[in-house]
């Protein structure tokens, strides 16, 4: 059973540090790293790290694309690029060493072709297998319709794949008017699909419940902050508190957490243990600078607090 992540709209992500913001004056950055971003691909980048391989697809133009495929070869990824004709985006984050205040700059993405989206599709196809892991994450490239997710899933149903959706507003909406395997709103999200500003708690587990049990999802896992996560399935609502550690990055807190949920999910754990693998991702990620990701070490560190 394989894993193949999607990413529509990647980015290279360039990450320094400043000592000092201060308006109107030139900043002098350092620690300058570049890293790949974009959903499906830190999904796997962590699997990696996790040792669980994954098929990692992703559309990819100019040099910034070279870089970001090259980026991913060296954490030992063996990336599936798509070429395409734009340049692939970049995202710039800044921490502040004076105040450690993280301030992230996300730039517009890329436009694809319809001759480009069906590459992109034939590509998967031909890795996709009946019973493999579809991860559709992340935002759309910028001209994409809102139902694009809902129109590949639709795509590939003939091959009974476990789809995994994480990405948030119409599209994620969008996306459930067919079933599911796994979705992972935050409370903001969830309400939002549930057509309210706002819901208590006991609101939210009973519609991450109403979901699972009329068959649109199998796993809802809502994102709760900095108090942990939920996870609702057919077994029941699961809760994961979140240990206290320092936060050096929120940069794919939640993909990481996505990863962690597939790992738990592809090792046959028990629901409350799925939900702690993905918990314990997310946190080490946020224990990591810029756009690093959780380091194994840093997931045992997690895994232990949250145990202790």
């Amino acid at each position: 059973m394989k894993v193949i992540t999607l990413t529509l709209n990647p980015a290279l992500d360039k990450n320094a540090k400043i000592d000092g913001l201060v308006p109107g004056s030139k900043l002098r950055c350092h620690s300058i790293r570049h890293q790949p971003g974009g959903g499906g691909i830190n999904v796997s980048r962590l699997l990696k790290r996790l040792e669980l391989g994954s098929y990692c697809v992703y559309p990819s133009g100019g040099d910034t694309g070279t870089y970001l495929t090259a980026l991913l070869k060296e954490e030992g990824l063996v990336p599936h690029p798509v070429k395409i004709k734009d340049w692939i985006r970049e995202n710039l984050s800044i921490v502040d060493t004076k105040t450690n205040l993280q301030y992230r700059f996300g730039m517009p993405g890329n436009e694809l072709s319809d001759n480009e989206l069906e590459s992109i599709k034939t590509d998967v196809s031909k890795h996709l297998d009946t019973g493999d892991f579809l991860i559709l994450s992340g935002s759309l490239a910028t001209n994409l319709p809102e139902n694009f997710y809902s129109e590949l899933i639709q795509y590939f149903s003939h091959k009974k794949p476990k789809i995994l959706v994480d990405t948030s507003g119409p599209a994620l909406l969008k996306a459930l008017e067919h079933p599911v395997y796994l979705i992972k709103p935050n409370q903001r999200e969830l309400a939002q699909l549930a057509g309210k500003e706002f819901l208590s708690n006991i609101e939210q587990e009973n519609f991450a419940k109403e979901l699972v049990n009329t068959g649109k999802a199998k796993y809802v896992a809502v994102s709760l902050g900095a108090k942990g996560a939920f996870l609702a399935c057919k077994e029941g609502v699961f809760y994961q508190s979140t240990p206290s550690v320092q936060v050096k990055s929120t940069i794919g807190a939640g993909d990481s957490m996505v990863a962690g949920l597939i790992y738990g999910i592809n090792k046959g754990y028990k629901p409350n243990d799925i939900l702690k693998m993905g918990v314990a991702c997310g946190v080490a990620t946020i224990m990591s600078e810029g756009t690093s990701l959780a380091s194994p070490e840093n997931i045992q560190k997690a895994l232990q607090l949250m145990s202790s």
